[in-house]
């Protein structure tokens, strides 16, 4: 049951944020926003993950990991009612409050893969980076669909994953209950009474967390931005719309292989973090160079970035001594990686917008998957922060 509720955690990372680019035309007509209003939507869960990860932590200190994680899905069930009812206002506060859910849930949960699964951090990481792929994938598949059921029917088409999140609260209740779980008590200690070094003091917390944002980036950079990079090139919009879906099923198939090479190698993950950002790369200058064959680079590509946030969220319990000091490097990492994945986009475009080309734009990215690489590789040295 444990395991179903990190799967059930995992499920509701996603859904409520990649439900809303599919109908956001419609919400910009219903509620009168302006482009720039619509991108600043957008980015608010980012900038959320950014603003509330360090202080998950400390929320799983007092809450215990089961408690913090049920709190969260508790606060995310509000949130996404919250955004769909018909206020103005409470678009902004519930999606707001949406970010800072899922901020605590992106932090507690690799803690708590930590805690439990010790001996198998690869394996249930890949898993629930899966199933968080898969879910995000539908989510943004049926959104026009159900939104068409009804009049201003995006408002249901985002509220109903609020069933999602109470599903996840009800399989977590009964361990909060259960003597043998972290937490006892509002107050009890989700740590080990041992102290550990802060990530903020450590080289390697430093590798990891770089490691963290510029994958999060190129991700974020290739989900906004491929589809006109390959309209560029005379690629069709749906045509460009079905690579978006074959990236993500790249990504999740690059999650569960990725799984499976890291059980093999639970100690030093360097050949697998090589091996993954070269395939990024490859799919990269494939695009530059042969856009004819786009449809075969972008399920390269979604090998590979499937593969990086798998590794990325596996570290941050490999490289951590024990749950609570992977809880904060799972903070520090996701609050600097988050701001990086936020600026990426917004960097790419305003490069094309100075140069005219996408070119440009790719040869940056291709950039930032060496420079990812070099920082992968250092990440992933058989090594703990202690």
């Amino acid at each position: 049951m444990l395991l179903l509720g990190i799967l059930l955690i995992a499920a509701n990372l996603r859904p409520s944020i990649t439900a809303v680019g599919p109908v956001l035309d419609e919400i910009r007509s219903t509620l009168h926003l302006s482009s720039a209003a619509a991108s600043v939507l957008i980015s608010i869960p980012l900038v959320a993950f950014a603003l509330f990860s360090p202080v998950a932590p400390w929320i799983s200190r007092r809450l215990g990991l089961e408690g913090a994680l049920a709190a969260a899905l508790g606060v995310l069930a509000i949130a996404i009612v919250t955004r769909s009812l018909p206020w103005t206002p409470a678009l902004w506060i519930g999606t707001s409050l949406l970010g800072a859910s899922i901020a605590v849930m992106n932090v507690v949960l690799p803690s708590l893969v930590k805690r439990d699964y010790p001996d198998r951090v690869g394996q249930i990481t890949g898993v629930y980076a899966a199933v968080l792929s898969a879910v995000a994938a539908i989510a943004a598949g049926i959104a026009v669909p159900i939104a068409g059921l009804a009049h201003e029917g995006w408002r249901w088409s985002l509220g109903i994953w609020a069933a999602l999140a109470v599903v996840g609260v009800v399989v977590l209740a009964p361990h909060l209950r259960r003597p043998t779980a972290l937490s006892a008590g509002p107050v009890a200690p989700a740590v080990p009474a041992r102290s550990y070094r802060s990530p903020w003091t450590s080289a390697l917390g430093w590798q990891v967390t770089l490691f963290m944002g510029v994958q999060s980036a190129v991700y974020f950079i290739l989900i906004t931005w491929l589809p006109s990079i390959e309209q560029s090139t005379g690629i069709s919009p749906t045509v460009a719309g079905f690579h978006q879906l074959l990236l993500n099923t790249g990504g999740i198939v690059g999650s569960l292989l990725t799984a499976a090479a890291i059980h093999r190698r639970p100690h030093d993950q360097r050949p697998i973090a090589v091996a993954i950002s070269v395939l990024i790369a490859l799919g990269l200058m494939a695009e530059l160079l042969m856009p004819s064959l786009s449809t075969l680079w972008v399920c390269v590509i979604g090998l590979g970035t499937g593969g990086t946030i798998s590794l990325a969220l596996s570290l941050f319990a490999l490289r951590a001594a024990d749950h609570g000091q992977a809880s904060e490097l799972s903070g520090m990492a996701q609050s600097i990686g988050y701001l990086m994945a936020a600026s990426g986009p917004i960097a790419i475009g305003v490069l094309h917008d100075a140069t005219g080309s996408w070119n440009a734009a790719l040869v940056v990215v291709l950039g930032l998957v060496v420079a990812q690489l070099v920082i992968s590789v250092l990440a992933s040295r058989n090594r703990q922060i202690g």
